[in-house]
């Protein structure tokens, strides 16, 4: 239990380096909340006239309906995910990693710090695209709760992909083989444009094996109450994730591992 008290100055430090996390990211509001509004609203333009307009359904609903909260979930895991590993990738090459290692910082309140300041900017990013996304189209939301959940989740799984991969890396394109190879991939080839169901019954098992599957998936359903797999079986997968990538992370901070060199 005393490894995971709270100190006043313990308190103190992680507010203080969350902010921090924030701050970065709000200073640039323009790059880090304005952009991925308009991308996201560029794609569901195109993908929109592309499929043919509001005639193509989706699970009985119109198809821009289905495809915005895939959108915005996109939207929140690339920026999540860019927010903890460009803090890492800074501070190693600008030097300064040395003012998160030097605090009396335990490994897992560096984890909780950076993870969360990455959830506020998924946060952000997501109610900023689903407000733009109201003024185009009509959007519900069948159960708000869950939604949040949801986003929360995924967020917070992408903050600390980011956070290994900010610890992994020795530079910003050693970073970009990771988002280009393996976030972008992964986000594409979930759901988040098609529902899973016209693939191939193999291909349907393989999606079910990747974590980004279910945080569209459940998303989706908190928004249209249509689903291609269990939102159960999603919310289980994404905490068990987020546990182990917690651990895994303390553990690298706690070792110093590419940090220390």
């Amino acid at each position: 239990m005393q490894l995971i008290s709270l100190s006043p100055r313990s308190s103190i430090g992680m507010l203080t380096l969350y902010k921090r996390e924030v701050w970065r990211f709000m200073k640039v509001w323009n790059q880090t909340i304005l952009a991925p509004v308009i991308t996201t609203l560029l794609f569901l333009a195109v993908l929109t006239l592309a499929s043919g307009g509001i005639t193509r359904t989706e699970h009985g609903i119109p198809y821009q309906q289905f495809l915005a909260p895939g959108l915005i979930m996109m939207a929140i895991v690339q920026n999540a995910f860019a927010n903890t590993s460009t803090s890492l990738i800074l501070a190693k090459v600008q030097g300064t990693i040395i003012d998160i290692l030097m605090p009396p910082f335990r490994p897992w309140e560096l984890t909780t710090c950076l993870a969360l300041g990455g959830v506020t900017r998924g946060l952000c990013v997501c109610v900023s695209v689903f407000v733009a996304m109201c003024f185009v189209m009509p959007v519900q939301v069948a159960h708000p709760f869950l939604a949040f959940i949801y986003v929360f989740l995924s967020a917070l799984m992408l903050a600390q992909i980011g956070i290994l991969s900010g610890i992994w890396a020795n530079g910003f394109d050693q970073m970009s083989a990771i988002s280009n190879y393996i976030i972008t991939p992964l986000s594409f080839l979930s759901g988040t444009f098609y529902s899973i169901q016209h693939l191939p019954a193999f291909w349907q098992q393989v999606s079910h094996y990747n974590p980004f599957f279910y945080m569209i998936d459940g998303f989706r359903y908190a928004f249209t109450n249509q689903s291609d797999g269990s939102i159960s079986t999603g919310l289980i997968v994404l905490t068990a994730i987020n546990i182990l990538l917690a651990c895994w992370c303390s553990y690298l901070f706690a070792r110093g591992t590419r940090l220390k060199n």
